[in-house]
């Protein structure tokens, strides 16, 4: 039914393969690794963050989890690795694609969620009293994550079995409807649009607005402290708005680099209208595996963006890290 990759040595396997089979054992652990300690230290609020923020970026870790355990342990490995197991019972692989892409559309939008969050409290002064708060954060958490599971039902029906074995369905083929049905095509665009076409925009529309408001904001505030005797004096406002930007455009900022690959490749394929892979070294099967391993990489960053833009973020994983088994 499927290509059994461990019945080979390694340095036989096609090179794109050999990459994959190193490439995300190292991601499955490090993104569950980094996004459980992540949780755990966020939700114990003691860094600094606002009780908005963290209620975000725990939410965020956990999507990024859901993401490391749905996507690269039970779906690459799985096919990697273990090509036979229940996972690839039809019904249980046209489920499991649903959910990969559920969990995926809910990470790219906490993403922009918290980055709307951000934009409103740096740039809109009347608004942020009423929407920056912890609980409007877990309503926006609330009717995400819902949402884009119900939007990604369709993903269910999309896929029919490869074979029968002892009239049990194996395997997940894309039907050859997907392809050609205007339904089916109307639904595939709305898909891309919403991930990543519209978060991207919009997410670099919010950061050139935040970057514009802070800009002229620094620009009036200086002038008005430099006609004051205290003009040598730190400005406490102004760090702690230039610490949360730091974190802000270290998140956006990753999220764009790791979805450009991916972008750049659906664009490819809509332009040149090639949807159909050669063989291991047709240089679309690269592009598209190299495009999905960036875009997983997203999975485990975050924590590193934490310790290197928040201090008591590092004391508290340092802390954490004396309690550890030597």
């Amino acid at each position: 039914m499927k290509i059994i990759f461990t019945d080979y040595p390694l340095v036989l396997l096609p090179s794109i393969v050999q990459a994959g089979m190193i490439y995300y054992p190292i991601i499955a652990v490090l993104g569950i690794f980094a996004n459980v300690i992540s949780i755990v230290i966020l939700s114990r609020g003691k860094c600094g963050l606002s009780k908005c923020v963290s209620r975000y970026l725990v939410a965020m870790a956990a999507a990024d989890l859901l993401v490391a355990v749905i996507d690269v342990l039970l779906y690459r490995l799985n096919h990697l690795y273990f090509p036979e197991t229940f996972l690839f019972i039809t019904q249980v692989c046209a489920f499991h694609r649903a959910l990969n892409h559920a969990v995926t559309d809910i990470s790219v939008w906490l993403t922009l969620s918290f980055t709307s969050d951000r934009y409103l409290m740096i740039c809109c002064h009347k608004l942020r009293s009423r929407f920056c708060t912890e609980k409007t954060a877990a309503r926006v958490i609330a009717t995400v994550c819902p949402l884009f599971c119900c939007k990604n039902i369709p993903w269910y029906f999309a896929f029919e079995p490869i074979l029968l074995v002892h009239n049990v369905a194996w395997g997940c083929n894309v039907k050859q409807e997907f392809f050609i049905e205007p339904t089916w095509i109307f639904f595939t665009w709305i898909h891309r649009c919403f991930s990543p076409l519209l978060p991207m925009f919009l997410i670099l529309l919010l950061n050139a607005l935040t970057v514009g408001h802070i800009l002229m904001a620094s620009r009036i505030r200086k002038n008005l402290r430099g006609s004051m005797n205290g003009a040598n004096q730190n400005d406490a406002e102004m760090e702690s708005r230039r610490k949360s930007i730091i974190l802000l455009f270290a998140i956006s900022g990753n999220f764009i680099m790791m979805w450009m690959t991916y972008f750049i490749y659906f664009l490819w394929t809509q332009i040149t209208k090639r949807y159909y892979i050669t063989g291991f070294s047709d240089p679309l099967l690269i592009a598209d595996e190299t495009s999905y391993m960036l875009l997983l990489l997203s999975c485990c960053t975050n924590t590193c963006i934490y310790a290197v833009t928040q201090s008591k973020f590092r004391e508290e994983l340092k802390s954490g890290m004396k309690y550890l088994p030597r």
